[in-house]
């Protein structure tokens, strides 16, 4: 064969195998971007489907704090007897209680808020637990007077949580 036949069919060629790695290129770039595209959107629609879920969750996690604060759980729950452990088993027996019922929201936030919540509920039982074994106290209406008195100097462990749950749905939300 000839050598100005080779050029010329290199040079019919050589363009052709050009255009067609362009087009290649940018027909792969469209399709990743097409691609991106419909997980963006379909991220966005998750995320609308989810947030009532979320902020549900928040809001029965605050509810809870709020029936477990101290000053509120003592006026809801009277003691049946003036025996302090009953008082106290039943008292424990509300938190966990409450505790039980909404424990299905921790797959709705997040883990560490979960965490401070639980170690909430859990320092409460122990101060609960703690000021019933206490020489001052002698009856159910003494460890009620007891508790909401050593509360009253210092934060209760609920109302911190209840703080870390507000600024959570806040950073939630500003996102």
């Amino acid at each position: 064969m000839d050598t100005s036949i080779i050029f010329q069919i290199l040079a019919y060629c050589i363009p052709a195998i050009i255009t067609g790695a362009v087009s290649y290129y940018f027909f792969n770039l469209h399709i990743k971007n097409e691609s991106n595209r419909r997980t963006f959107l379909l991220h966005k629609e998750t995320q609308k489907a989810a947030l009532p879920l979320r902020l549900q969750a928040y809001e029965r996690m605050a509810l809870f704090l709020e029936r477990i604060e101290p000053s509120k759980l003592l006026i809801r729950v009277a003691p049946n007897s003036t025996d302090k452990y009953d008082y106290e088993s039943l008292l424990v027996f509300h938190i966990e209680q409450e505790f039980e019922h909404n424990i299905t929201q921790q797959i709705y936030i997040s883990d560490k808020c979960w965490s401070i919540i639980n170690t909430s509920k859990n320092t409460l039982i122990q101060t609960i637990r703690k000021v019933n074994m206490s020489d001052k106290v002698d009856s159910a209406n003494k460890l009620r007077e007891i508790i909401l008195t050593d509360l009253i100097d210092k934060q209760s462990p609920t109302s911190v949580a209840l703080a870390f749950v507000k600024h959570e749905v806040t950073e939630f939300l500003s996102i």
